[in-house]
Formats: C-alpha cells, sequence, structure tokens
C-alpha cells in the first residue's frame, strides 16, 4: 500500500482546517523532530498575516504550493517554520514534543527547553533560511499526518497585535511543552 504524498493529502484544506490537522502529526527535519503539539492557523484575509496585503519578495512561499514550507525570521531574531495552506495561508508551527535526534537538538539548543515556541522549535531542528519553499515530503524534510483526530485545545493566537482574538491557536490536550498555556 502507497501512502498518499502531504501535499496530496493536505490539498484544498485552508489554515484553519490544516492547523487542526497537524496537531499529533509527526516533523521531522535532517534527523531531529518529534510530535506537532501546537499550531496557529493565518488567512489571507487575515490582518495579522504576512500575506494580508498580497504577495512580497519575502511572503512569497506563502503563495506557493500546499504543504510547503514558509520560513520567516521573527523581529529579526528567530526563525519561523510555517506549512502552506491554500496560496497565501499558512500554519505557524509553534511547539513540538521531541522524540528523535534529542541529543542534536540539545546541542543546538544549549537548553533543556528544545521546542516549546516556535523560535526554540527552528533553533533545535536547524532550520534555515534555505528551507524556505521546502517540499514537506522528503526523507530529511517532512510531515507524516496521524491516523486519528486529537484531542484539541483551542485559543486565541499569541504574540500579534491584530485578530488576536480569532480562535486560531490549537494545542494536543493534555501534552506538555506547549509554548503557553491555554486559556480556559
Amino acid at each position: 500500500m502507497t501512502l498518499m504524498p502531504f501535499q496530496e493529502q493536505v490539498a484544498g484544506l485552508d489554515a484553519v482546517a490544516l492547523a487542526r490537522r497537524l496537531i499529533g502529526a509527526n516533523l521531522l527535519v535532517r534527523g531531529a523532530g518529534g510530535i506537532i503539539i501546537e499550531t496557529e492557523a493565518y488567512g489571507q484575509d487575515d490582518p495579522a498575516s504576512h500575506s494580508f496585503r498580497g504577495p512580497t519578495p519575502r511572503n512569497a512561499s506563502m503563495f506557493g504550493p500546499t504543504g510547503h514550507a514558509y520560513i520567516y525570521r521573527s523581529y529579526g531574531i528567530h526563525l519561523c517554520l510555517n506549512v502552506v495552506a491554500r496560496p497565501g495561508e499558512a500554519v505557524l508551527i509553534r511547539a513540538l514534543t521531541p522524540q528523535v535526534g534529542l541529543e542534536l537538538m540539545q546541542m543546538r539548543r544549549g537548553s533543556p527547553f528544545l521546542c516549546s515556541g516556535p523560535g526554540r522549535l527552528t533553533q533545535a531542528l536547524g532550520i534555515r533560511p534555505e528551507d524556505d519553499g521546502a517540499p514537506f515530503d522528503a526523507t530529511d524534510f517532512s510531515i507524516t499526518l496521524p491516523s486519528t483526530t486529537a484531542e484539541l485545545l483551542v485559543g486565541p493566537r499569541i504574540g500579534i497585535s491584530k485578530a488576536k482574538d480569532l480562535p486560531w491557536r490549537f494545542g494536543l490536550a493534555g501534552a506538555g511543552g506547549l509554548s503557553r498555556p491555554f486559556p480556559r
């Protein structure tokens, strides 16, 4: 039995649906990775989204193929890893439970806090600016969706000033290592 490529599995999903679907997925980047436990959705008509004003050289990957990486630098410091949904929509990977390549992640981070936050996660995984636009279907850069639907936490996005009340942040219920707690 041949598995359908990741891009085909997520084709047609908007950012919110993809953000929900990615919870519980396995993310692997060059020998390091784990289970995605927190995501945030950003739509094209969303004033908090990089795509809100249309395509630019900086956000071009956000308008590229579904199931590819959109990587940007936040505040000029940390890289952030996103998965492109429909054109102009993406899902920020906020946290994962590390499972593979723990020593490698610890070496990269130099801290016991490995993947609880988008900047920590990209540093632990060794995400590079040149990964922008890469498909998530290679041996060393992949996402494998879970076979069952995870129990989700839902809340407003964090770290933004526009459209911050939209309930487009999702987490794996019961997971430790989220970037921040969800409201009760």
